[in-house]
């Protein structure tokens, strides 16, 4: 384990955040990544980086709903807030006690807390939108394995260890060496469409097309998060049309959502349906801008071959394609905003089609460019 997180550090440090002397590090995480965070901070250390650590501990955001008066939760975090407007690199590890400590918090309360984090995340998404502007911010996404991960995944904890680090290519001699060949071979269709205007998602259970005319797609190459692989884009706002069913189960604010189906009219989600969590829907798409989506995406990590009630991995799927209701990403040229960025995954593996421009691109979880 100890060599396995000594290369994971190696990893996050020098490849996806691109440490350099000088540079101040914040960390995010719980206690229960200690480890990793022990081999993050000897490896920043040794390159000249000064770290900062926000350990929360379990239970932490429940105490603080449970016995917070609204003019507490109106408070912005100090500290947090300093490192994302002033820190040169964040990284977010995840490593959650218990992924359902807080979905009985009271909807009002949560409300005033996501409004007073509201300027907060404004200034987060403006500073990643380009990390080597003046004011870039540098970050990254990752996992940490723990036991609450291990059962929301139906795994044992050394089965969803044994996951994370080769969805992260850990196990590779050179870890740094297999994103590399990922980046450059979704740069080859990163290139091929940022020249596209018109794509269409075509399945059995799925028909639906959208303008990417001006916007730009994103090789998402393990920097940002890790792991990653997956290239994106944002829609022109008002341009989808049709149909869309999402095979694989989506979670939002801890509840299973699964056999999700929209239907979208000139940009606008129109009529959903699903399976299981109906009642989420209905509460989701009154959040102002979740009508409309942020984000259209195509999973390419083929190391992932299942879901994990995961968004870091399921998004990343090979073989699958995503799309997000709510909140663009500044770097695509995206303009929608929502207070929430829910990804909806499907399937392609058995009769997907990707059309660009009205050329097959893309059939059954396969790219053909």
């Amino acid at each position: 384990m100890k060599n396995i997180l000594e290369k994971y550090a190696k990893l996050l440090c020098h490849y996806s955040l691109e440490l350099k002397q000088g540079e101040k590090l914040y960390i995010s995480t719980t206690t229960l990544a200690q480890p990793l965070v022990r081999e993050i901070y000897r490896e920043a250390t040794k390159i000249g980086v000064h770290v900062e650590v926000a350990f929360s501990f379990r239970e932490q955001g429940k105490i603080l709903y449970d016995n917070a008066p609204d003019s507490l939760l109106r408070q912005e975090p100090t500290f947090h807030k300093l490192a994302i407007s002033e820190f040169d690199a964040y990284l977010n590890i995840r490593a959650p006690f218990n992924l359902n400590e807080t979905n009985n918090i009271d909807k009002a309360k949560r409300k005033i807390r996501t409004e007073a984090l509201t300027p907060i995340n404004n200034i987060y998404f403006e500073r990643t939108a380009d990390r080597n502007a003046p004011n870039g911010l540098k970050r990254s996404l990752c996992q940490y394995p723990t036991q609450a991960n291990a059962q929301a995944a139906n795994m044992s904890l050394e089965e969803y260890q044994q996951f994370v680090f080769n969805a992260c290519h850990l196990f590779s001699d050179n870890p740094e060496g297999e994103w590399l060949k990922v980046r450059a071979q979704q740069q080859h269709i990163k290139e091929y469409m940022d020249k596209v205007s018109l794509v269409r998602y075509k399945a059995d259970h799925t028909d639906i097309s959208f303008s990417v005319e001006g916007r730009t797609w994103i090789n998402s190459d393990g920097q940002t998060n890790m792991p990653s692989g997956e290239v994106f884009s944002g829609p022109v706002e008002d341009s989808v049309n049709g149909k869309v069913h999402f095979t694989f189960a989506s979670i939002f604010m801890g509840q299973d959502v699964q056999g999700i189906t929209l239907w979208v009219e000139n940009g606008e989600v129109v009529k959903w349906d699903a399976e299981v969590g109906n009642k989420v829907l209905d509460e989701v798409f009154k959040i102002p801008g979740a009508k409309f989506f942020g984000e259209v995406a195509i999973g390419t990590n083929y190391n992932i071959q299942r879901t994990t009630r995961n968004i870091l991995f399921d998004e990343k799927i090979g073989g699958s394609i995503h799309m997000a209701v709510g909140q663009s990403y500044k770097q695509t040229g995206g303009k929608n905003q929502s207070g929430i960025h829910w990804d909806m995954i499907t399937d392609m593996t058995e009769s997907g089609e990707i059309y660009a421009d009205g050329t097959l691109i893309y059939e059954k979880g396969k790219f053909l460019i």
